[in-house]
């Protein structure tokens, strides 16, 4: 990665003479390649985990129960992304709760990697809270290498970022995937956890390079918050370990008692904290009218991430039993669908991340509202597209791979208009006193599509019908269009941020 930094031909302490990462702060570099092996891991787990779920020599799960699971514990990772900011605000600062997260990460992976299937459900929910410690904070840190909200290089930073997200997430299936389905399953896990100690070195290594505001606790605790906060935890977990062991030990428990608490709290505390933010008193006029946009965006992007997360749990298991997963004759494994959308986001990225640059120079660029609102309307596309091979299945067909490819190409056009975008769109209308939690606020939009898909998986609802999903994608496809009528009144209520 060396070989990529660049330096200005002009005496060493002279002002722009710091080394840079394709024109951004350095400190970028260390990020881009610690995120990128942290999702390495992370899409490596992911891709196997529905696959492990319903195989014969996995858990032997239904599809149902194993789509559950998989939205259930995306739904955990996201949700989880908000008490890992305030980790960071009031107790270790972003750098520390980072180097902390790759850690716990790196542990849930080596438990899913032994061969217990009393273990696997601890080893996910590791790899959940480190996560969730992780995700935000990794992504405050990017913008604090920036000068403000105003800094020209700051949407092409994140779009940089998302890039080195997006090399991990496209190898990982190659490689994880490819050793856990024709090789072992927990040795797949294993390499998950290798990819993360290779990712935590990584930041160990460079972290020099960061601003100095990555090591600073923004609001710390008193001594006297300390003590509450911890008894107040102690006595959560003691009330949920009593409660657990009275259902078990009377003979009642089943994994319906972990998923449906679990869902409801994925819908209700998004909607709880969006609240509490918005009735902060201390937020002045401007603040409280930026909030007020922001949920316009935060209930798009739900919509949005409902359906886009379907690609890793009803699209894979669906090609697992009903699509022909095969090019020119030569057959590949299940997992490396999970490839394409990250290979068409580094073929992508760059040209929006120019497109975006050229229509400003011109001053055409769309605004945030309508990247949020054409990005709705391709990712309901996709499942429109999607009722093609489900029909040639009901056929009693196996519907042809390009199918697949279609859909995610379809998913990754949309993702491209509002991903990016909502993550420096968040950094911009963050009021000051949530900085890094408004991180973790984004992520709760994922929260709430993932565990909406959990809770109709619960309930039994089959994904892959065609009932269903022409449903979900007229739902997307509405809600694009509502966005875009709306346009004017949000703009308005975004201040100056566009």
């Amino acid at each position: 990665m060396a070989s990529s930094l660049t330096k200005d031909s002009v005496s060493p302490g002279t002002p722009g003479s710091e080394k840079t990462f394709f024109g951004h702060p350095r400190g970028l570099a260390t990020l881009f390649m610690t995120e990128m092996w942290e999702r390495f891991s992370y899409y490596g787990m992911r891709a196997l985990l529905p696959l492990y779920l319903v195989a014969p020599g996995g858990l032997h799960l239904s599809a149902t129960a194993a789509t559950a699971i998989y939205s259930v514990y995306l739904s955990l990772v996201y949700l989880l992304a908000l008490p890992g900011g305030w980790f960071a605000d009031r107790v270790l600062g972003p750098r520390k709760t980072v180097a902390v997260a790759g850690l716990v990460i790196m542990l849930g992976h080596l438990t899913l990697a032994l061969p217990s299937s009393g273990t696997f459900y601890a080893g996910l929910g590791l790899v959940a809270i480190g996560s969730g410690l992780l995700k935000a904070n990794i992504s405050t840190m990017v913008g604090h290498l920036y000068d403000g909200p105003d800094d020209p290089r700051r949407d092409g930073g994140f779009t940089v970022f998302y890039i080195g997200i997006n090399l991990g997430a496209f190898a990982a299936p190659l490689v994880i995937g490819t050793i856990g389905e024709n090789v072992n399953w927990h040795l797949g896990f294993a390499l998950a956890a290798l990819g993360m100690a290779l990712g935590l070195a990584q930041f160990l290594i460079g972290r020099r390079h960061l601003d100095t505001r990555s090591d600073v606790v923004p609001t710390p605790l008193s001594a006297a918050e300390k003590a509450s906060t911890l008894r107040k935890g102690l006595l959560w977990l003691a009330v949920a370990a009593v409660f657990y062991a009275a259902v078990g030990f009377s003979g009642h428990y089943t994994l319906n008692w972990i998923l449906v608490p679990l869902t409801v709290l994925g819908l209700v505390i998004p909607v709880w904290v969006i609240a509490r933010i918005k009735r902060d008193k201390s937020l002045d006029r401007v603040e409280q009218s930026k909030m007020s946009a922001y949920i316009w965006f935060f209930i798009a992007a739900a919509v949005f991430w409902m359906i886009y997360d379907q690609g890793g749990s009803t699209l894979s298991i669906f090609a697992e039993l009903s699509a022909e997963n095969t090019v020119f004759g030569w057959e590949f494994p299940v997992s490396w669908y999970q490839s394409v959308n990250p290979v068409l986001i580094m073929a992508l990225a760059p040209v929006f991340a120019w497109a975006w640059l050229a229509l400003n120079r011109a001053g055409r660029e769309p605004s945030t509202i309508v990247k949020f609102s054409s990005g709705l309307v391709l990712v309901g596309a996709s499942f429109f597209l999607f009722l093609a091979p489900l029909s040639i299945a009901e056929g009693g067909h196996k519907a042809a791979a390009m199918w697949l490819v279609a859909i995610y190409f379809v998913q990754t056009v949309g993702e491209l208009t509002v991903s990016p975008v909502g993550l420096s769109v968040t950094t911009k209308m963050a009021p000051a006193k949530y900085a890094s939690q408004m991180m973790g606020v984004w992520f709760l939009a994922v929260t709430a599509g993932d565990a909406t898909t959990g809770l109709l998986s619960i309930a039994g609802v089959d994904l892959n019908g065609m009932g269903v999903v022409a449903l979900e994608a007229t739902l997307a496809v509405i809600a694009g269009v509502a966005v875009y009528m709306y346009r004017n009144k949000v703009k308005s209520l975004m201040g100056d941020v566009r």
